[in-house]
């Protein structure tokens, strides 16, 4: 079984290319849910449900968000009527955002709920929320706090980012059924996502870290230059006092990385990282990719590490 941590659009990309090598009953995700929030009566889990879509077929790889060839005709209607659904919900995404808030009403936790739409739906990788508590990602700036959705959608990520901040209800802990996956796993790769928004809440999950220093780890940067393949995640890095870059990233990672991947453009040097072609602009590419993470996790597992090493 092979682990990826994700989240925006740079994993799930990876995960398209790792389901031309891999069985989807090989791979297990575990995602990012600091960013979910709960909208016009459904709850919205972005990240878990790029992968949902992925792994059924209907996900629209244009824009890497969402059914390909929905409508909107409920959304429309709802901003017709005076709401402030400040996010494209389209109708048939919609309906699995409404039917995951029922889920969650009745009592069923984030993982059980994603467990039964994922059967629903007939997939077979194992799709599993970092953790089952309500977390959010927080944005301050000028003055204010809001949630990151708002600032990345409603406000096109233009306002400045004071400071980043994680809003947990009880304690920062993994499930139990993450940190098995983990320890079981054959070795864990950490796609090119955000690393402030979309893998950091993941890593600040009790019992995360210390998992992942016991098996092989492939992290891959979202990063060339100073520039991130997409997204918000330079701004985020300075926010947070890293340098926005591939050495930024891999400082953040180092304590449990075994092999650091970057791109074959990036002019950052980050002593003893592997060159490749992180861009992924076809599944092809991707493919490649995740036969060179594959690669490297099988030569960690074939070297002899002291239980320090992952500390260098």
């Amino acid at each position: 079984m092979i682990v990826l941590l994700s989240g925006g659009t740079g994993t799930p990309k990876l995960v398209q290319g790792m389901r031309m090598v891999v069985p989807d009953s090989d791979i297990t995700v575990v995602v990012n849910t600091a960013e979910d929030i709960w909208i016009s009566g459904g709850f919205l889990s972005p990240d878990i449900d790029t992968l949902i879509y992925l792994f059924s077929g209907l996900l629209d790889t244009g824009t890497w968000w969402g059914v390909a060839g929905d409508t909107f005709v409920t959304h429309d209607a709802l901003l017709r009527l005076g709401s402030d659904e400040y996010i494209a919900i389209g109708d048939r995404d919609r309906a699995l955002q409404i039917r995951r808030g029922e889920m969650l009403r009745e009592g069923l936790t984030l993982t059980e709920a994603t467990e039964a739409l994922c059967s629903i739906m007939g997939i077979d990788a194992r799709i599993l929320p970092m953790t089952d508590s309500p977390v959010a990602t927080l944005i301050r700036t000028t003055g204010r706090t809001i949630h990151f959705q708002e600032y990345w959608v409603r406000h096109r990520g233009q306002l400045r980012i004071d400071e980043v901040v994680r809003q947990w209800d009880g304690p920062a802990r993994a499930t139990s059924r993450v940190l098995s996956s983990i320890r079981e796993s054959e070795g864990v790769i950490i796609g090119p996502s955000n690393p402030v928004t979309s893998i950091l809440p993941i890593l600040e999950c009790g019992g995360v870290r210390d998992a992942l220093r016991e098996v092989p780890v492939v992290a891959v940067s979202p990063f060339i230059g100073d520039t991130p393949v997409s997204g918000p995640a330079a701004a985020l890095m300075k926010a947070r006092g890293c340098s926005p870059d591939s050495a930024g990233t891999y400082a953040l990672y180092r304590d449990f990385v075994d092999f650091f991947v970057q791109d074959v453009r990036d002019p950052v040097s980050v002593p003893g990282a592997i060159r490749a072609d992180t861009l992924m602009k076809t599944p092809l590419v991707a493919r490649d990719l995740s036969v060179l993470a594959l690669s490297l996790i099988r030569e960690a597992r074939g070297r002899t590490r002291s239980p320090s090493e992952k500390d260098r």
